[in-house]
């Protein structure tokens, strides 16, 4: 059995050497730079961050404007809905239309809802919740998009590839790291 402490040191420890985005798995290659921001030592997926924002956005627009604004939650759902259904079947649209205004929509009519609850609100927002269920299941199933991996010399991404090495790095460090300390844990 490992010790809490040691548990927990190894848990913040993992932490920092997974700040890489994990569902992202962009390698961290030229031809992958316009996909992943680089904010200090951490990374993340240009699709995250502006879903991300897209939410922040949908927030500061649904306490704009003013409560039951009906034909825009409508709009919002249906819009969200199409955009992310369209992505799903191979539609190849740029991320701002793809991750930014859904989840914009999507969280306007979250906030309207929750602002006045309704039965028709509450069905909507439902409805999107389970609608945004499906599609991250379709995304994660569909898998990252390794265009830019077929046109590289080097071949697909593999133990070769230089854009996966400073995650292999850091994994590989927090694994010697890690088992140093396992095994000075067993030690009498």
């Amino acid at each position: 059995m490992i010790p809490r402490g040691l548990a927990r040191r190894i848990d913040r420890l993992s932490r920092r050497a997974h700040r890489f985005h994990r569902y992202a798995h962009h390698p961290l290659c030229v031809p992958y730079t316009g996909e992943v921001l680089q904010v200090g030592r951490c990374r993340l997926c240009r699709g995250c961050s502006l879903a991300a924002l897209g939410g922040l956005l949908g927030c500061a627009l649904g306490f704009g404007f003013p409560p039951q604004a009906w034909p825009l939650l409508a709009v919002g759902c249906l819009a969200a809905g199409l955009l992310g259904l369209g992505s799903l079947l191979g539609w190849r649209a740029g991320k701002g239309l793809t991750r930014l205004v859904p989840a914009g929509l999507l969280t306007f009519v979250w906030v309207e809802v929750l602002r006045r609850p309704s039965l028709p609100g509450l069905v909507l927002a439902g409805g999107s919740l389970l609608g945004l269920a499906w599609g991250l299941r379709a995304y994660r199933r569909r898998g990252p998009d390794r265009s830019p991996c077929a046109a590289c010399p080097l071949g697909p991404p593999g133990f070769h590839c230089p854009g996966l090495a400073p995650i292999r790095r850091r994994e590989r460090a927090f694994q010697r790291l890690s088992s140093r300390w396992l095994e000075r844990s067993v030690k009498p």
